[in-house]
Order: C-alpha cells, then sequence, then structure tokens
C-alpha cells in the first residue's frame, strides 16, 4: 500500500473534521441546516468546475445519461452528509458525530465488500474484520460515554 494515499487520506480527514463545525457557524448566520449546507455544496461544485479540465475529465451529457441510475444516490448522499454534519454536529459534539459517521462507513463498507456492491470486488469480511468492525462500535460507546 502506497504510503502517499495513506498519509494523504489521513489529511483530508483531518480537514474533514471541521467542515460539521464550519457549517455550524454558518447555520446560525443562515438560519438552517439546509442553507449552510447548500453553501457549502455551492462552493465545492465551484472549486470542482475550476478543477475539472486541469483533472481531464468530462461532464459532457452523453457520458453522464450513459451513468447507472443508482449514481444520484453520491450526491443524495454527500447531501445528508453535509447537511446532517450541520444540523448533529453542535448537538453531539464533533468527536462523536464523527466516530459515528465513521463507525456507520465502515460497517457499510464491509457490507459494499462482502456483496460486491456497486462494481466493487467481493472482499469477504473476516474473523479479523468483523472484530476491527466490532471494536470500532465499542469505541463508538466509549466516545459517547467519555
Amino acid at each position: 500500500m502506497n504510503w502517499v494515499y495513506l498519509l494523504s487520506a489521513f489529511a483530508i480527514g483531518m480537514a474533514f473534521s471541521a467542515q460539521p463545525s464550519i457549517n455550524g457557524v454558518a447555520v446560525r448566520t443562515l438560519g438552517t441546516p439546509i442553507a449552510a449546507a447548500a453553501l457549502s455544496v455551492a462552493i465545492t461544485l465551484a472549486t470542482l468546475l475550476i478543477l475539472l479540465p486541469f483533472a481531464g475529465g468530462t461532464l459532457r451529457p452523453p457520458a453522464i445519461v450513459s451513468l447507472p441510475w443508482w449514481v444520484v444516490f453520491g450526491g443524495l448522499i454527500g447531501a445528508a452528509v453535509v447537511a446532517g454534519g450541520a444540523a448533529i454536529a453542535p448537538a453531539t459534539g464533533a468527536a462523536v458525530f464523527f466516530v459515528c459517521l465513521i463507525a456507520g462507513q465502515l460497517v457499510g463498507s464491509a457490507l459494499i465488500d462482502q456483496s460486491g456492491a456497486f462494481g466493487m470486488a467481493v472482499q469477504a469480511i473476516s474473523w479479523a474484520k468483523a472484530a476491527g468492525l466490532a471494536l470500532v462500535l465499542a469505541g463508538v460507546v466509549l466516545v459517547r460515554l467519555g
């Protein structure tokens, strides 16, 4: 495994930890998590549209309409993460919000790997992976109690 990828993912995670708190400030000013999420997503979209020509991707309509119908869930999930974080993190604290978010991501990811959903290669849930997931869920309880 390339350490650059792992360190990059860690750095993105560190930056991502600030997003719900930042969006929480926007909620207080704009009035709702939906307004704060809309602003955040608009800034994200503008940034990605600026970067798109340098990345070599396409948003041509023929390519877009050829995507599987369920690709829309990526955007819906993104909206839920941004708006949910803006609404939930101020009430629970950033650590509890993220430990629950990460636990959900890991359990969901293991199920996707197990079933090969969305074109992923099938990777069985081993006893070690199941034990790791159980430890993550125990971590949710400990962070919540702490």
